[in-house]
């Protein structure tokens, strides 16, 4: 359902803080030219913390609005609270979403029973649900039982894995039959080796060609083809996160002409040596005018 290359899209701001609307809207034209598959907003690298509800889901009905079904939308509806998050994703398949991305609820830390009966109940609501484990920004991780459970829900159609682990994609598709997509730009091609359908890319935001060109190749079995891409764009990978995301990613966007890197506290811009650093990355890959 979710196979490809999808983009957790940045929100950009106003320099007042405010939402820039404007500028969402023409990131979503730039991905849907570069070929990408789908668009995740609101999601971590949409600074989804520090947005208050209202502002949540605009961000989501602008961009269904300006995809206009020309590529998926994964919508970033995910809480620490379950009430949240089924408020967020209804509002979202309201909206004309079609999937919902769920992160592994953050701070509270609940049990695997916890995570079955969260997850379950968003998944209720009738709209695909991506599951999201990223243990480095939740407290806690989707066991593999506790996913091959969740598989059997007929609306729980997919796993984010951001766990910096390939085996865990094997390890999942041994246990059950689900979706996988990467979460982590540096991994999309060996994930993709054992099985996994794409990923949800921060990279994308500032290259979004190079990402669809290696997962579309990876997909259609032309391994050498998105082994050159993975090796020429792998520092762009790396380097997007020398600093918190989206610190870096909003950065590299300013150095590519996109706008200014702006953020909300507690997020501030990059220091000086880690962008320096990321500047000269980018211009090795051929990602600055």
């Amino acid at each position: 359902m979710f196979e490809g290359a999808y983009t957790a899209l940045v929100t950009p701001f106003h320099p007042g803080g405010a939402v820039d609307y404007d500028k969402l809207r023409e990131l979503v034209e730039l991905q849907v030219a570069g070929g990408i598959d789908g668009l995740v907003p609101v999601g971590t690298t949409g600074e989804s913390p520090t947005l208050d509800m209202d502002e949540h889901i605009e961000v989501i009905r602008v961009v269904i609005a300006a995809a206009a079904k020309r590529v998926k939308v994964i919508a970033g509806t995910g809480a620490n609270s379950t009430a949240e998050a089924l408020e967020l994703t209804e509002c979202a398949r309201d909206a004309g979403a079609d999937g919902t991305l769920q992160v592994t609820p953050y701070y509270n830390k609940p049990t695997q029973a916890g995570l079955i009966r969260h997850f379950s109940a968003v998944a209720d609501l009738g709209l695909p649900v991506v599951l999201y484990n990223v243990p480095g920004r939740s407290s806690c991780e989707i066991a593999i039982s506790t996913i091959a459970e969740l598989s059997k829900h007929p609306h729980i159609v997919c796993v984010k894995e951001a766990g910096g682990s390939v085996d865990r994609v094997s390890r999942i598709k041994h246990a059950c039959d689900i979706e996988v997509l990467s979460g982590d730009d540096s991994l999309t091609l060996p994930m993709m080796s054992v099985g996994a359908a794409g990923v949800i890319s921060v990279a994308s935001n500032v290259a979004p060609k190079a990402v669809a060109d290696l997962v579309h190749a990876a997909a259609a079995g032309r391994w050498d083809e998105a082994r050159q891409l993975h090796y020429q764009y792998y520092g762009v990978f790396t380097d997007i996160f020398l600093e918190t995301n989206p610190i870096p990613i909003k950065a590299a966007m300013e150095m590519a002409g996109f706008g200014p890197a702006i953020y909300r506290l507690p997020l501030c811009e990059m220091g000086v040596e880690t962008k320096a650093k990321l500047h000269a990355t980018l211009r090795k890959a051929g990602l600055l005018k």
